[in-house]
């Protein structure tokens, strides 16, 4: 068995996310609750059917309203039954919920290099069509909450091998 159907078998969540995902980003003060950054973003999420460059491998583009923007590349390796990520900013891993009686929730869980002490949860739920997803980020630093992220995505198409639209999503 293949990589690509390995991760299809026991992760068939991301890999039914395989394709083209726009949404916004909220981050919030988890003292205050004030709304701290707000972007939108798209992410193209595949599994290479040869594994190369790597097993998974995310590309997200955020847009800010003031025109900034912003792209970060997150090639990825398969096993263990998890995704494993370790490059420039993070490294963690992302599994399917274990148990989730609906099938229908991924968590993830990452240290963000060069900020000692920061770490975060993630959990993503989708709906029963996987059209629409709501991602929770609880970020920690020395054990304390101290700020979340709300994301609310929708699947715009699995054909990312043909995706070309750059312009930020209205």
């Amino acid at each position: 068995m293949g990589i690509k159907q390995e991760i299809q078998e026991n992760m068939p969540l991301l890999a039914a996310g395989e394709g083209v995902w726009e949404g916004v980003y909220r981050y919030y003060d988890a003292v205050t609750g004030e709304l701290v950054d707000a972007h939108k973003s798209r992410l193209v999420c595949r599994i290479p059917e040869d594994g190369k460059p790597s097993d998974y491998h995310q590309t997200n583009y955020y847009y800010w309203d003031n025109g900034k923007t912003e792209t970060r590349d997150f090639p990825a390796n398969y096993h263990d039954g998890r995704i494993w990520w370790d490059n420039d900013l993070i490294k963690g891993w992302a599994a399917a919920m274990q148990p989730d009686d609906n099938n229908l929730s991924t968590c993830l869980n990452w240290v963000r290099k060069g900020e000692p002490g920061v770490y975060l949860y993630e959990m993503i739920q989708v709906d029963e069509a996987n059209k629409n997803r709501a991602r929770t980020w609880q970020w920690f630093r020395d054990g304390k909450c101290y700020m979340r992220t709300l994301i609310d995505e929708h699947f715009v198409t699995e054909d990312w091998q043909n995706w070309s639209n750059f312009e930020s999503p209205t």
